[in-house]
């Protein structure tokens, strides 16, 4: 989620701003006290209530809110909105990781703050325990959009007081349990929130350790969800070959008319899977990034997705990456590209076995497709000719050097390539401590389909 997902996340010294219309003058006469005292001296006064000691990678991160609240006038402090980023992979500081004892404290220093929406708690150690916390802060507060528990420990235990909290939760938006092993039991407990939860709208499961029994639940809930736009389903544990999840993901594609991005990277998907995926796409009219990365796809599979391409006028974003697709599949997609579909802005091909004949034709393709402003090629077989085509395309103009993942460059006359770190996933594990993390060449997919405003 867009990868997938645009994230609210801000580093260390930033802090995400927008102004609060709805803010009426009582509310910020309750709440003026609570931003003079700061989050660093509220943090300092409740480890002291507690007993418990102050963790100083915490302590720093609200000592820098701090100091960004100084530098505003005081109407501007009490209109804003807050992400704090306290994630446990800072290269830039000495980092002592979350806890569940520590969120604890923070938990009751958040609950009652009507100006943080946005909470990014990656790669700590939050277990289990920690989770119950985290689900009583969930049902307590009311203006928190965004959170990421992104590669915490948190299991199957975890994820049912989560998911449980979630039943009675109306305002989070976004929510990411990315890489934590919380497997077919944990999914099941998120698929039975979705039946009661018609709030959220981005959810983020990758790498958790799904099965077949909670990916088809997921599928089946959203048949009839209405609020849910973009789910991350990545690399679950599957055993079967028959390509259940992808059969049942397919049927709700025909029926769901809100999803608009979908995730299923490494799901052994083969030729089958992306034929049912494709004739439900003929049906669907608001799937805009659809990601089939890290799959068994071959030319027979993109002769599927190249017929489609023809008709299809919704999709925006498609990523082949780390596929074998080879020249044909290359040339099933430059066809259409070339003579029917202008709606297509990024494609990913990445590592798909494809010589120069198949590259040279999607470089053809690019001069006649007006739409088409974003294409990864890099892990193929690149020749001269492949070099030069896209070298042409750069310098004329039509292919952004932020566009692509390769950079062109001469040797004695001959011309060859260097990697640049474009992609469309390239801040989906992690975000720059400085710069600008949405913009379209760092995370096409985000910034091309953002799912509300703010996500």
């Amino acid at each position: 989620m867009s990868s997938f997902l645009q994230d609210l996340t801000v580093s260390s010294s930033e802090v995400s701003v927008e102004t609060d219309v709805e803010g009426t003058e009582e509310k910020k006469t309750s709440n003026r006290s609570g931003m003079s005292t700061s989050f660093d001296e509220q943090y300092s006064q409740a480890c002291e209530e507690h007993k418990q000691p102050e963790n100083p990678y915490v302590a720093h991160i609200l000592r820098e809110l701090k100091q960004d609240e100084e530098t505003e006038e005081t109407e501007e402090i009490v209109a804003k909105k807050i992400t704090i980023k306290i994630a446990g992979n800072n290269r830039l500081v000495p980092v002592q990781k979350v806890t569940d004892a520590d969120f604890q404290i923070l938990a009751t220093l958040f609950t009652n703050n009507i100006f943080l929406t946005g909470l990014d708690l990656r790669y700590n150690l939050l277990t289990d325990a920690g989770a119950v916390h985290v689900a009583a802060f969930l049902q307590d507060n009311h203006t928190l959009l965004y959170l990421n528990l992104m590669f915490n420990d948190i299991g199957t235990i975890g994820a049912e007081f989560i998911a449980k909290a979630l039943h009675r939760n109306e305002t989070l938006l976004h929510l990411r349990m990315t890489g934590n092993k919380i497997e077919n039991k944990g999914g099941m407990y998120f698929a039975a929130m979705l039946q009661v939860n018609t709030t959220i709208q981005k959810l983020d499961f990758a790498d958790c350790d799904l099965r077949t029994q909670s990916l088809i639940a997921l599928a089946t809930v959203l048949n009839q969800h209405e609020s849910i736009r973009a789910i991350n389903l990545n690399r679950p544990i599957l055993y079967s070959e028959e390509e259940e999840p992808t059969v049942h993901l397919a049927l709700m594609l025909k029926v769901n008319s809100v999803l608009v991005e979908l995730h299923l990277c490494k799901h052994e998907m083969k030729n089958f899977g992306v034929e049912r995926l494709c004739d439900a796409l003929y049906e669907n009219t608001t799937l805009r990034y659809l990601d089939l990365s890290c799959n068994k796809i071959t030319r027979d599979g993109v002769q599927f997705l190249g017929r489609l391409l023809k008709i299809n006028s919704t999709l925006e974003i498609l990523d082949l990456n780390f596929n074998r697709i080879e020249d044909d599949g290359a040339f099933y997609l430059s066809e259409a590209l070339t003579s029917y579909n202008r709606t297509l802005q990024a494609l990913a091909v990445t590592h798909n076995n494809i010589t120069g004949q198949g590259l040279v034709a999607l470089s053809e393709s690019m001069k006649i497709n007006p739409v088409l402003s974003y294409i990864y090629i890099w892990g193929n077989k690149f020749d001269n000719d492949t070099c030069v085509a896209f070298a042409d395309l750069i310098k004329s103009g039509r292919l952004a050097p932020t566009g692509t993942d390769v950079e062109p460059y001469e040797v004695d006359g001959t011309t060859y390539f260097a990697e640049v770190s474009h992609g469309l996933k390239q801040y989906y594990y992690w975000t720059p401590s400085y710069g600008d993390p949405e913009s379209k060449h760092a995370n096409a997919s985000l910034a091309l389909s953002p799912v509300t405003e703010n996500l």
